[in-house]
């Protein structure tokens, strides 16, 4: 099973999201990783869906996707083509004889400490899925009490832009 990751540019309005994590459960295939804001338009919202399956099968939820109203367009951000991060908080046991430790980590990984207390600390991470992985699998030593990952996002490199069509015509209509 390989890994695809669909942008989906949707109408941001409520129970959009209900719609389309729906699409998914219904031919039951699971969301890996989903992520979801508001884009430069306020009126179009961007979803990232990481999801496992074989070709036909996400071309067949491609298809579905497509159909559903609040769908403006659907892509599948093919690797190399595309820039993947996703943002980890991790909140790590951190008694004061290790705490430069961690700090040296945090450096390697170009993390920043964002709250500190008595016995923890807290580190941001912004990365690739796999580098945030190595950074948690480093700090387990320490003990890590909680993590809060937001799932990836991702945009197609270079000029290559996934635009809302409808918001394309209406802005080439103006030009006329």
């Amino acid at each position: 099973m390989d890994r695809h990751v669909i942008s989906i540019l949707v109408s941001n309005q409520a129970g959009v999201l209900s719609r389309i994590t729906g699409l998914f459960s219904r031919r039951c295939f699971n969301i890996d990783s989903l992520s979801v804001g508001v884009t430069e338009d306020p009126t179009i919202s961007r979803i990232t869906v990481v999801a496992f399956g074989d070709g036909e099968i996400i071309y067949q939820i491609h298809k579905q996707l497509e159909k559903l109203e609040d769908v403006c367009k659907v892509a599948e951000l093919m690797p190399g083509e595309s820039v993947y991060r996703e943002l980890a908080l991790v909140k790590v046991n951190a008694q004061p004889y290790a705490r430069s430790e961690i700090m040296s980590i945090a450096e390697i990984f170009r993390a920043n400490v964002i709250d500190v207390s008595s016995t923890t600390m807290t580190v941001e991470m912004t990365g690739a899925q796999k580098k945030i992985d190595a950074f948690i699998q480093l700090l387990s030593s320490y003990g890590v009490k909680e993590i809060a990952r937001t799932g990836l996002a991702g945009l197609q490199r270079g000029e290559s832009l996934l635009k809302n069509d409808d918001a394309n015509d209406d802005a080439q209509e103006e030009d006329l």
